[in-house]
């Protein structure tokens, strides 16, 4: 089934709403045969949603619409629907008692226009929101299906789970004959993985098999993606290209599913040696405390981490040696490694990380430019710092520092001795 995603609303266009929508539609969809042809993000306007409809239905079997119906007066995908189709709007009384009751419930006044969510095309088949006020709209046409959601993340996800893949899976055949396979990885640049450590695919990849890199802030994950006549055969395809990359790229690969965080595969690991780690922080201002603690059951793993960004706090709560801060900087190599010793005493942790560096986009120096960072790391066998040099976005450079922190971490408790490609170079 080939299909495309049509996303309205003019927020999406101005950048003031992330379209998180179609991309999460998308894998879905794939993940379950289905061909991706085309999205389309347009703003709240007729004409361009006839516009979209027309070209859309044409080359698509399946198109998905999410957006503009709400009760508000920019929310006009509804009616535009209707003239489209030159159909009348039906009461779906469900829905509306629904909406009615969440209303209710909420101490809200339920108006006229908050009425019309319930109100659905007449050649719809309704999609019943449980989770909001827009119930979602199942149109066949011509040989073609649209569906038609609200926008609202929770409860297009929701639809889409328990109202629109259900038909599209008697439709498109349960055993559609697609495999994918997500391998997350950190520590080395796209270029110089593909280039020095993945290396030539073509033996492996094919019409019908295909490997694609997809950078993002924490590092990259490598998607598989495997056709075949059943899913069996298209798993079956794509393992020797699976082999390889898991065996070149080893060192590299953290998680071998779409949606594990750095941070998740480290606290799990710690969890399952019985280990803990503790974190002293200055230029990156609490972020590795807060990748840490976003894992449900970092609790066991993380009793301490401490912001010490003024060097009195260094030097009084963490022990940093006066005499280091003033000759060698805050910004420096035995700084880091005090910093790191110290907050795993002072806690008891098996682990101490460390950051300090300058995040910019002021504060550097010909010496010590924006963007220099130490991170130190201790442990009762190990005790070293690694500089590296990051950018001069300040919040880029904090994320980045607690990332590579984090992967040094990883890198210990897998028992890889040796540093990430990235540090490795910068420290030649």
């Amino acid at each position: 089934m080939v299909v495309s995603i049509i996303s309205i609303g003019q927020e999406l266009l101005l950048g003031d709403t992330i379209n998180t929508n179609a991309s999460w539609m998308g894998r879905l969809l794939s993940e379950h045969g289905m061909k991706m042809r085309k999205v389309l993000t347009i703003g709240d306007d007729a004409q361009m949603i006839n516009r979209a409809l027309d070209q859309t239905l044409k080359t698509s079997e399946l198109v998905l619409m999410t957006g503009g119906l709400g009760p508000t007066h920019d929310d006009i995908t509804k009616t535009t629907l209707a003239e489209y189709f030159g159909v009348e709007f039906v009461r779906h009384q469900p829905s509306f008692d629904h909406i009615k009751e969440i209303f209710e419930r909420r101490g809200m006044n339920f108006s006229v226009s908050n009425h019309s969510q319930s109100d659905v095309l007449s050649n719809a088949e309704v999609l019943f929101n449980k989770t909001g006020t827009a119930p979602g709209m199942w149109i066949e046409f011509k040989g073609r299906i649209l569906v038609v959601l609200p926008g609202v993340p929770r409860e297009m996800k929701y639809l889409m789970n328990h109202e629109v893949m259900p038909r599209l899976l008697v439709k498109n055949g349960h055993n559609a004959g697609y495999f994918s396979k997500y391998l997350q990885v950190v520590g080395i640049g796209e270029s110089n993985l593909s280039d020095l450590v993945i290396g030539d695919t073509s033996t492996f990849t094919g019409e019908n098999v295909s490997l694609a890199y997809l950078p993002h802030t924490h590092g990259i994950t490598l998607r598989i993606s495997s056709y075949a006549k059943d899913a069996k055969t298209a798993e079956k395809q794509a393992q020797p290209l699976i082999n390889h990359i898991s065996t070149t790229a080893r060192e590299y690969i953290f998680a071998d599913e779409a949606d594990i965080m750095l941070e998740t595969a480290v606290v799990r690991l710690l969890a399952s040696q019985g280990k803990k780690v503790a974190s002293a922080e200055s230029c990156s201002g609490g972020q590795l405390s807060h990748l840490i603690t976003n894992v449900s059951g970092s609790s066991d793993v993380f009793d301490c981490g401490i912001i010490s960004y003024a060097n009195d706090i260094k030097k009084n709560l963490l022990g940093v040696l006066e005499a280091d801060l003033i000759e060698h900087g805050a910004v420096s190599k035995p700084v880091a490694l005090q910093m790191a010793k110290a907050v795993a005493k002072l806690s008891g942790a098996d682990f101490g990380l460390s950051t300090t560096g300058i995040a910019g986009p002021t504060g550097g120096t010909a010496e010590k430019p924006v963007g220099t960072v130490w991170i130190g790391f201790w442990s009762e066998t190990e005790h070293f710092a690694v500089k590296t040099q990051l950018y001069t976005d300040r919040l880029i450079n904090k994320e980045r520092s607690a990332i590579i922190a984090l992967d040094l971490l990883r890198r210990s408790l897998s028992g890889i001795t040796t540093l990430p490609y990235d540090l490795q170079k910068q420290m030649k």
